[in-house]
């Protein structure tokens, strides 16, 4: 089963829905997609476990959509959508699992890839956070990790998707 991930302008399609960060040797789970909507099937909705900080370096721990830590974070859930929100009420990160109609509206490269590829699940990630030692910010237009920034590309791989200090590998 593919994934595609829409972080800023890119799309990342791989073959699990779990991102990690690290390099090869040393590989740590920050995002786990355990279950999907679907439109057809009562009560399904997107569950996630998520293992980041906030920028202010706060642990952020989700598992099966629930709190792990007692930090001072929202959890805003949707079947197909969930934000964590710093207790002002900004946003942390956004996980957002979209139609297959909002897909198809993407840019035509990553439509095209993705009706190539026909993945499980699309899911759209925004906000801005650190996993381990890097920054990662993830607006509408641009994915910046440190002082790295992507835009409007897709990759696709047969590989786990990885965040590291030299960017992102598939």
């Amino acid at each position: 089963m593919k994934y595609a991930f829409i972080i800023g302008s890119n799309a990342f399609i791989v073959p699990q829905g779990i991102l990690y960060f690290g390099d090869r040797e040393n590989e740590t789970t920050f995002l786990q997609i355990n279950s999907i909507y679907h439109d057809t099937i009562t009560g399904s909705l997107l569950e996630i476990d998520l293992n980041i900080k906030d920028t202010d370096g706060t642990a952020v721990i989700i598992t099966a959509n629930k709190a792990v830590t007692g930090a001072p974070y929202a959890i805003k859930q949707q079947r197909d959508s969930i934000k964590i929100l710093r207790s002002d009420g900004s946003m942390i990160i956004h996980i957002h699992q979209i139609d297959d109609e909002a897909a198809m509206a993407l840019e035509h490269n990553i439509s095209a890839e993705l009706e190539v590829h026909s993945p499980i699940a699309v899911v759209r990630i925004n906000g801005g956070f650190i996993v381990d030692s890097l920054r990662v910010s993830a607006e509408n237009e641009k994915l910046y990790i440190n002082d790295n920034g992507y835009g409007n590309s897709v990759m696709v791989g047969k590989n786990k998707l990885i965040f590291t200090s030299a960017g992102v590998v598939l």
